[in-house]
């Protein structure tokens, strides 16, 4: 699949093109560029179908260029801006901070086309003497190149994972057995490479098809029992084929983490065992492989989901028999974050009723934004009254899914919230989250933050931390006395699960679940494609050892509806 190469290319495009100083048009790319991402179907297989035009934000223009790169590899209009302005947009843009604007000026100002320029001319003390930016400037644009080179190569999980189960159902008629291993089974929020284990009959068949897959850009390795290639847009994915008589030990072996495993071997090691990717050993005898959870048993352990294997305590409760029993993926009945048409989203509320349908949730809130965010359409009182009565209009044609009219509200830099009582207390749900002013000190943005905790109509504290993955860090903010003040107050912390997002992160949501705060599941879905992405929530929520009974998701309408009323 090209669609994270296009959706980059698209991007690229909307940055060139406000560094030009060119209005409306960044803004057009980088939407059609983010429903692109989020894509579940193949963009090529869209563009021969003839149905480019219907991924949102895909007008003719946009669809043109996508239509030029899958025939070509190139787009000329992203050609000719790169020799209009020469610079290296797209790891620039990952320092944090920094936006067009800012390139603009770095680069007609110092020379700056690149990060090694940055890196120099920030050390020479340069940027300091340029208008708008001073000392402080400087010394964060250091801090980001930093930050930006270590996460370099690595991908989000919520575009890794699409193409790494694309590839095993290619693969699934030709083996036995096939899984996911490394950090992308245990779903960590960004990973290196794909692994994936397979058990077949004719190992050489298997390895032709994986090396022969459309995916396919560049084969690294081929052997006989292991593979490596690089697909398009960059992911390198290997794949073992293994005797079925250790698949379950490589696969303990192959998920990791690392820190896990040497304290799996330490257990083996003290009860004579030896503990490889091959088995378990007694001496020469294996007395354990075939499957993982025999492993484990052998052990004298409870089986530990991937998601918890990181060596935060797992070990010894599972010697103990003593793991909470975290929530299941199909626990989750519905999403509490969404966006439609009557904000920044691309469909109408009935467009993402039926679309959860499909999904099999029970429940959904609309929770367009509202107040003084109008770069994301923020509504106001009238249309807030508007939207509602649209929501019942939908609620009466669908008896299989209920929905709560809800907004997403600003907590401006004082901490009051942009939105007067009076909208707040006529919806059944009020998310509040912070959307500007991300560099406040860490006692002024703990301030903000429990102010707005105070308000006595706000439910859910959306994307606490405000962090962008790979592209803004955290907000700084004492998360104990957030979570203090949480549970004082029966608020909610939401899991963003928006693949860049996926904020709580997992280990403060094992601080929420310590403090005994509830936690929600969001997708932030601003297309009806992004609603899929609820089970990466899940997924934060299984790592931060959360249990049915602390996710709100998991419950009935009834329930929910009381929880709101409070």
């Amino acid at each position: 699949m090209k669609n994270q190469e296009i959706a980059r290319i698209l991007y690229q495009i909307a940055d060139l093109l406000e560094i030009k100083g060119v209005e409306f048009k960044p803004r057009a790319y980088r939407k059609a560029a983010q429903n692109i991402e989020g894509l579940s179907v193949d963009i090529e297989d869209l563009y021969r179908e003839g149905k480019l035009e219907s991924i949102p934000g895909v007008g003719k223009n946009i669809a043109k260029k996508i239509e030029e790169y899958i025939k070509t590899g190139k787009v000329k209009k992203l050609e000719e801006l790169k020799e209009e302005i020469p610079v290296d947009i797209e790891s620039l843009m990952e320092v944090e901070g920094l936006g067009p604007k800012m390139i603009k000026t770095l680069y007609e100002k110092l020379g700056v086309k690149n990060l090694d320029d940055l890196e120099r001319v920030a050390k020479e003390r340069r940027i300091r003497r340029l208008k708008g930016f001073g000392e402080k400037t400087e010394l964060k644009i250091l801090e980001g190149i930093e930050i930006a080179r270590r996460r370099q190569h690595r991908f989000i999980l919520g575009y890794a994972l699409p193409e790494a189960n694309r590839i095993i159902e290619t693969l699934k008629p030709y083996v036995k057995k096939i899984s996911m291993a490394g950090s992308i089974r245990r779903r960590k929020e960004t990973i290196g490479d794909v692994d994936i284990l397979a058990v077949a009959e004719d190992a050489e068949r298997v390895m032709d098809l994986f090396t022969e897959m459309k995916e396919v850009e560049k084969i690294l390795a081929r052997g006989s029992t292991k593979s490596s290639v690089r697909l398009h847009g960059g992911m390198q994915v290997d794949l073992r084929v293994v005797a079925e008589e250790s698949f379950g030990s490589a696969l303990q072996y192959f998920t990791g983490s690392k820190e896990h495993n040497i304290e799996l071997r330490k257990i083996a090691i003290k009860k004579g065992y030896k503990l490889n990717e091959y088995g378990l050993f007694k001496g020469e005898e294996r007395i354990a492989g075939e499957k993982e959870e025999d492993v484990y048993k052998a052990l004298g352990m409870q089986w530990i989901p991937p998601e918890m294997r990181e060596n935060r305590g797992e070990v010894e409760l599972a010697l103990q028999r003593k793991l909470p029993e975290i929530v299941e993926y199909e626990d989750v009945k519905g999403d509490l974050q969404m966006h439609t048409k009557w904000s920044d989203g691309a469909n109408t509320i009935e467009e993402m009723v039926q679309e959860a349908r499909k999904l099999g949730h029970k429940f959904i809130a609309i929770t367009d934004h509202v107040g003084s965010l109008k770069i994301a359409g923020g509504m106001d009182e009238e249309k807030i009254a508007e939207q509602a009565r649209e929501i019942e209009k939908v609620r009466e044609k669908y008896d299989d899914i209920y929905i709560f009219h809800g907004v997403e509200a600003n907590i401006m830099k004082d901490g009051s919230i942009d939105v007067g009582k009076e909208v707040l207390k006529n919806v059944d749900v009020v998310l509040a989250s912070i959307h500007s002013a991300f560099r406040m000190e860490e006692k002024e943005m703990t301030a903000r933050l429990l102010k707005a905790m105070d308000n006595e109509y706000v439910d859910i504290i959306a994307h606490p931390t405000c962090r962008i993955i790979q592209k803004r860090e955290p907000i700084k903010v004492d998360m104990e006395k957030v979570m203090e003040k949480a549970k004082e107050n029966d608020i909610v912390m939401e899991i963003n699960a928006y693949p860049e997002r996926l904020d709580l992160n997992d280990l403060n949501v094992k601080m929420a679940v310590e403090y005994g705060v509830k936690l929600s599941i969001g997708t932030d879905a601003h297309a009806k494609e992004h609603l899929r992405f609820y089970d990466l929530g899940t997924a934060v929520a299984r790592r931060g050892w959360a249990t049915k009974k602390d996710v709100i998701n998991t419950y009935d309408v009834d329930k929910l509806k009381r929880m709101f009323e409070k």
